[in-house]
């Protein structure tokens, strides 16, 4: 990890050209694979094939590279194996991989390029080659970005295709039958006669063998698993409560810790007094962190109580003390030396308000907290020569990384042990939970240290989703949309989060206009603005990250747009989409929810289509005025991934996608007061109750090109859909989330 940390900050080259197949790195250097880290952990008569699969007399295990956090990659990740390797989806143990940059995540790259995610010109294809390329070299190995499919698809079924060959051969050395003659099922190699090996028989003798590794993938015709309905690995563990997540962990001898750490995001502590702390019972020590201090107790609730009766004097934040001035910056945003880039200029924006119907409008998207369910916890153990580390991460390479520079170690010496994780969204991109644990544990060597956040401190150390304003300047001609300008300003979620991974990343900030940019539309008159802003709150990536607000800014002045004109939201969309994919995605939502249909008194309806992590999803919602509030009644979503692997999941995901983002659009910020966050738990910061849940039908298409993941984006349509059709059904345009501030929800 420290020569990735070394080349990523001399020459992360994403954008470099990509010519004849190589890019800035060298040929030889892209195309050599790397080590398999099986092979140095094998134990007698264990035989490995590639960096995912072993097999021994005991069993077969299957390596799965990205955490789960609910999202179900553990077990899509074993099936795209399984599908090949011929086993059962009981046959095998699944295993969370150690870091290591054999399993690196080239998909991640494509969203760090400036091209739409369906332009495959030679340009595009060559920076995304050559972004996908500088993951491979750097050995990054994340969890993000609704990538792990994109990631895994091609690279699992060849794992366990080049597995299952060598395992032919194996039996056709041992029994001198022609490989052509066998077959393979249910982890077993079959005769012509109907004898049976079992994989586990035939390992010794496939370890002497080299890797088949010309083999061809099955056709989707083919499959046993993909494609159909399954039931995830972990389901029954989940159901009867049996499954650890890092939270359940514990280590022998270990003590527990909480941590006060000041609330204004990287202010210091100038003083504190912890003369009642150390009184208490249960209290083993109080030791300095970086911007507060650590309890060690010998529980976690006596380590939490002790921590909360130390007083502190903290110092300043170096962002606006309260939201007025967070708000202020944005506002004076929209100024040349703010460009970050002018991502659409189409056709004669400055021209095309001379006649016709012109609308302004401002919106607005505030700071929101991930709050998974799950707080933030790690156990760390740090001693002279080594250290381990038991949490989850999205990162896992950079927690080797992080450790070892705070105990001053290679991070090879540190080994981490990747835990199920209770939801993340975003959440566990970042390091505090593990960082603040080895402070710790440095000063305690030879001993686990348990950190728990509680629910208020991870609240108040979270880095939240970036806060913006949009405006947006149109026109409509002869009934149709025939101009906009929209110029977008945020936070820079890219210069926040890789600035603490110490991996600046060149050029513009995608994520500010992503989902906005890149709209689907041949709007003959069109530009799209995207200005950095500095000097607010530090963020992170939340669930869809940039597509969450400017979708929310895009989708809902377009539909002002064509109300302003009086057409149809579906008849105009389906009349300015440029693209099959998203047409069909259209036509598939107006269908499911009978678009044109009469609502009824007090009744709206509202749509919206956003494309994000090349994944086009539509979603239309009804609504309710009733006397109390809006209630939200019915959500049809389209969606199209390119191959929808577990419909199951891809069902849950979905909805979950649906849910979450209209409960953060009804009912959740994060203000700022004497810098310091204001919402310290879920009774402030609420998401969508389960008596608010209306019905969500989903239909997946497979008409993208390219295969995709599906986490992300359902969450950017919801808002300005939900918006369309509040002002559908009580004539209140919403313009600023959260909307419980201007309406009541029921």
């Amino acid at each position: 990890m420290g020569r990735a940390r070394t080349i990523a900050r001399r020459s992360f080259m994403i954008g470099s050209a990509a010519i004849l197949g190589g890019v800035a790195f060298g040929v030889y250097i892209v195309r050599k694979p790397h080590d398999n880290p099986l092979k140095a952990q094998l134990d007698p008569g264990e035989v490995t094939f590639n960096p995912y699969v072993t097999i021994s007399e005991d069993g077969i295990r299957l390596i799965t590279t990205h955490v789960d956090f609910g999202q179900g990659v553990r077990s899509i990740e074993a099936a795209l194996i399984a599908e090949e390797l011929d086993v059962e989806l009981d046959q095998f143990q699944p295993e969370f991989a150690a870091p290591d940059p054999a399993y690196y995540n080239t998909a991640n790259g494509a969203e760090l390029v400036p091209f739409a995610a369906f332009d495959d010109s030679f340009v595009a294809s060559s920076v995304r080659s050559a972004a996908g390329a500088s993951f491979k070299v750097l050995g990054l190995m994340a969890t993000g970005g609704s990538s792990t499919i994109p990631d895994q698809y091609t690279k699992l079924r060849q794992a366990g295709a080049v597995a299952r060959e060598t395992l032919r051969l194996a039996a056709s050395r041992e029994t001198g039958t022609a490989v052509e003659e066998l077959r393979t099922a249910r982890a077993k190699v079959i005769l012509p006669d109907g004898q049976e090996i079992s994989y586990t028989d035939l390992a010794a003798t496939a370890s002497g063998l080299d890797p088949v590794t010309n083999v061809t993938l099955r056709e989707p015709s083919e499959w046993r698993f993909l494609g159909k309905p399954m039931q995830r690995l972990d389901i029954l563990a989940k159901s009867t409560g049996e499954l650890k997540y890092g939270i359940d962990q514990n280590v022998a001898g270990m003590v527990h810790a909480a941590i006060r750490v000041n609330p204004r995001r990287g202010g210091t502590m100038n003083s504190y007094d912890a003369s009642a702390a150390e009184a208490m019972r249960g209290v083993r020590q109080i030791v300095p962190v970086t911007g507060g201090v650590a309890v060690i107790a010998d529980n976690t609730w006596r380590a939490f109580k002790a921590a909360n009766a130390i007083t502190f004097d903290w110092g300043q934040a170096n962002y606006p003390e309260e939201m007025d001035g967070h708000w202020q910056i944005l506002s004076d945003s929209f100024v040349e030396d703010r460009l970050d880039r002018v991502w659409r200029d189409d056709g004669d924006v400055a021209g095309s308000f001379d006649a016709g119907d012109v609308i302004t409008a401002e919106y607005r998207a505030p700071y929101v907290a991930h709050q998974p369910l799950e707080p933030l916890s790690a156990i760390v153990l740090v001693s002279e020569d080594s250290a381990e580390v038991w949490a989850g991460s999205q990162l896992p390479r950079y927690v080797q990384q992080k450790v070892a520079a705070i105990a001053g170690l290679d991070p090879d010496a540190v080994t981490f042990h990747q835990q199920f994780v209770g939801g993340s969204f975003g959440h566990r991109q970042e390091f505090e939970n593990i960082t603040l644990a080895a402070e710790i544990a440095v000063q305690i060597l030879g001993t686990p240290v348990k950190l728990t956040f509680t629910r208020e401190e991870d609240f108040a150390l979270d880095f939240p989703r970036q806060i913006g304003i949009s405006r947006s300047r149109g026109a409509v001609r002869d009934g149709q949309v025939d101009s906009w300008e929209l110029d977008i300003a945020t936070a820079s979620v890219t210069d926040s989060q890789s600035g603490r991974l110490g991996l600046p990343i060149p050029g513009p900030d995608g994520q500010i206009a992503a989902g906005a940019w890149n709209m689907p539309y041949a709007i003959p008159n069109l530009r799209v603005r995207a200005y950095r802003v500095p000097g607010l709150a530090p963020v992170s990536s939340w669930r869809s990250v940039g597509a969450s607000s400017a979708a929310f800014f895009s989708e809902g002045f377009l539909d002002e747009l064509i109300r302003v004109a009086n057409a149809d939201p579906m008849e105009e969309r389906l009349r300015l989409v440029n693209n099959d994919v998203h047409r069909k995605v259209l036509e598939a939502v107006a269908e499911m929810s009978n678009w044109g249909g009469a609502l009824g008194e007090n009744r709206g309806r509202g749509l919206a289509l956003v494309e994000s992590f090349g994944v086009p999803v539509a979603e239309v919602i009804d609504v309710t005025m009733t006397d109390r509030g809006i209630r939200i009644d019915n959500v049809w979503v389209a969606a199209d991934v390119g191959r929808v692997l577990d419909p199951v999941n891809f069902d849950n995901q979905v909805k979950g996608g649906v849910i979450w983002g209209l409960g953060h659009a009804m009912n959740s910020e994060i203000t700022y007061a004497d810098g310091m966050p204001q919402q310290t738990n879920y009774h402030e910061h609420e998401g969508m109750r389960l008596y608010q849940c209306p019905q969500i039908e989903v239909r997946g298409l497979e008409n993208n090109p390219k295969i995709r993941g599906v986490g992300e984006p359902p969450v950017p349509p919801a808002a300005p859909a939900l918006a369309s059709a509040i002002f559908d059904a009580t004539g209140m345009r919403l313009r600023e989330m959260p909307f419980h501030k201007f309406i009541d929800f029921v």
